[in-house]
């Protein structure tokens, strides 16, 4: 079977369940594993990476505005591989390439593959996308492995949960410059990991917050987790604003909870790593929790601008 994969989640899924041959092409986000950037790119955004926060967003409402893609398709690449199978999405068009983008470049094929398209709207679906991929490719066996692990670590969180008492109310926020907080999934991981989404609803679809709606949810703990970036990349983003004073009166700035994680690997991509994402995110609510070192590296703090300054004249 030969596999092209446009969805990042996807290539993690078709590589854990031991597709490391069979994926012959994949999307310009594909980067998880390691491998999965040796295969040949037959898509890509036509959305300008250097672009800032701000000027990002204004493209893409342009696009969707104009009901126009946000994706280019190599159909020659795409014929030239002469995939059985082709796995993307429908759930959000900013995020990866959906059937529509498949349309032209699949008319030139005189026998069209096979396309799975999955739309997981939260952790229960993500994870019987992982047991629909291993079917359709042959692998329930593996897939049925790989969800095994993750209910293990389910049980282990779990586990932590029983003796905390505190639950932290906590903002999500997916993107800066304007602000989005975090939907589908999501809120449901903030839930398990003994958190309350301040915005968030399960199964329902990120949306944008002004700065006055983050000031008074008065949040506990703020996620700083831009969507495509990792958690240096989403420090350096916050530090970078111009915060008006009120922000620093928010609890989690004022006692420094606030933590920028990556979102790719742990949080925006619903694959199998969701899992270790609640970890994270119990850790970085319960500090005192005894976690994995995975979890416990890839929480980044980030001091508020108070605290800076305050440490800089001591």
């Amino acid at each position: 079977m030969r596999i092209v994969s446009l969805l990042p989640s996807a290539t993690e899924m078709l590589f854990a369940l031991g597709f490391d041959r069979e994926v012959v092409g994949v999307s310009h986000e594909c980067d998880f594993p390691p491998a999965a950037r040796t295969k040949r790119v037959v898509i890509q955004s036509r959305i300008a990476h250097d672009a800032t926060p701000a000027e990002i967003d204004r493209q893409v409402r342009e696009y969707v505005a104009r009901g126009e893609s946000l994706y280019a398709v190599d159909a020659q690449a795409l014929e030239e591989l002469a995939p059985d199978l082709i796995v993307t999405q429908d759930l959000c068009h900013v995020c990866a390439a959906s059937p529509d983008d498949l349309a032209t470049a699949l008319a030139r094929f005189t026998q069209p593959p096979q396309v799975l398209c999955l739309n997981p709207l939260d952790l229960g679906d993500v994870w019987r996308d992982i047991l629909w991929v291993g079917e359709e490719t042959g692998r329930t066996q593996a897939a049925e492995s790989l969800l095994e692990k993750i209910g293990q670590k389910h049980g282990e969180i779990e586990s932590l949960m029983q003796n905390v008492s505190n639950h932290p109310r906590v903002a999500f926020l997916e993107w800066l410059q304007p602000f989005y907080v975090g939907g589908h999934w999501v809120p449901e991981m903030i839930k398990r990991a003994g958190g309350i989404d301040v915005f968030g609803s399960p199964r329902k679809p990120t949306f944008r917050v002004n700065l006055q709606d983050i000031v008074e949810a008065t949040p506990d703990v703020i996620v700083v987790s831009p969507c495509g970036y990792g958690a240096d990349q989403a420090r350096n983003e916050y530090r970078a604003m111009d915060l008006p004073d009120q922000w620093n009166a928010i609890p989690a700035v004022r006692n420094n909870r606030v933590y920028a994680l990556e979102a790719n690997g742990y949080f925006s991509r619903p694959g199998p790593r969701l899992a270790t994402g609640i970890e994270i995110l119990a850790k970085a609510f319960h500090p005192s929790l005894e976690v994995s070192q995975e979890a416990e590296s890839a929480i980044l703090p980030i001091a508020s601008a108070t605290t800076a300054t305050r440490t800089a004249s001591a």
